[in-house]
């Protein structure tokens, strides 16, 4: 019994490092467990809040790309990743917040079994963890969900953006997609314990290369601007048209 309890808190420390890692170990469950959660997801989203997608003619038929957008609620995530088709599951990376969702065990292995999710740890986020994140763009296939504001907008207004998406993609060819979400914030705003079944709509835009922008900081600033610009002008038809502006 004493030989189990001091090895346990290793074994606890070697799992939840090997979740919060970038380069993901591939295992049939974990494949099985996300075939699972994404289409209870995508099932859900449509029954409860009448999910509806537009523009996904603008996304790349194949990895890798980053799809960007306003954050007002948990729901973000599950909703960009319900847009995708669902042979990518395993592709799909929601850049999600450390101290939230891999600050426990049980929490960090949910999140890497189930979500996918990789961790950004917000006060932490340094050079070493942009190449990482950078490398995993360039090397794999993959698709990041990020979130450049930084976490959820309070009062359902959209915050300025932070460099981060620049950092990922300046001076490489992957394509950033700017989508707007509208209904999220409604649906399961910060300070409630439960979502409510309220319509929620993404709005997906072109996609945009950054190949020729210098990797430094102010090249980081202009991509920062350019893909709010274009996350702002898709709120503003979206919003337009859910209060019957234009069709």
């Amino acid at each position: 019994m004493e030989v189990t309890q001091l090895k346990l808190p290793k074994l606890v420390e070697e799992r939840l490092a090997r979740h919060r890692s970038y380069r993901r170990q591939r295992s049939v469950a974990a494949n099985v467990a996300r075939f699972a959660w994404w289409s209870a997801m995508k099932g859900a989203l449509k029954l409860l809040h009448r999910l509806e997608i537009r523009g996904r003619e603008n996304l790349p038929q194949q990895p890798s790309f980053i799809l960007v957008a306003n954050h007002s609620s948990h729901l973000d995530a599950i909703v960009l990743g319900a847009a995708l088709p669902l042979r990518l599951r395993n592709q799909v990376y929601p850049l999600a917040a450390g101290d939230v969702f891999f600050e426990t065990p049980r929490m960090a292995a949910f999140s890497a079994t189930f979500l996918n999710a990789l961790p950004v740890w917000r006060k932490n986020f340094g050079a070493h963890a942009v190449k990482e994140l950078r490398s995993l763009l360039i090397d794999e296939p993959s698709i990041f969900i990020f979130f450049p504001e930084g976490g959820r907008t309070r009062d359902g207004l959209m915050q300025r953006f932070r460099a981060g998406v620049g950092m990922l993609t300046a001076d490489t060819r992957v394509p950033v997609i700017p989508c707007y979400l509208s209904g999220t914030f409604d649906a399961f705003p910060p300070y409630r314990r439960f979502p409510r079944p309220k319509k929620v709509t993404v709005d997906i835009g072109r996609p945009r290369l950054f190949a020729d922008v210098e990797n430094r900081r102010n090249g980081w600033e202009y991509i920062r601007g350019e893909i709010e610009a274009d996350v702002r002008e898709l709120g503003i038809a979206a919003e337009a048209r859910r209060h019957g502006a234009i069709r």
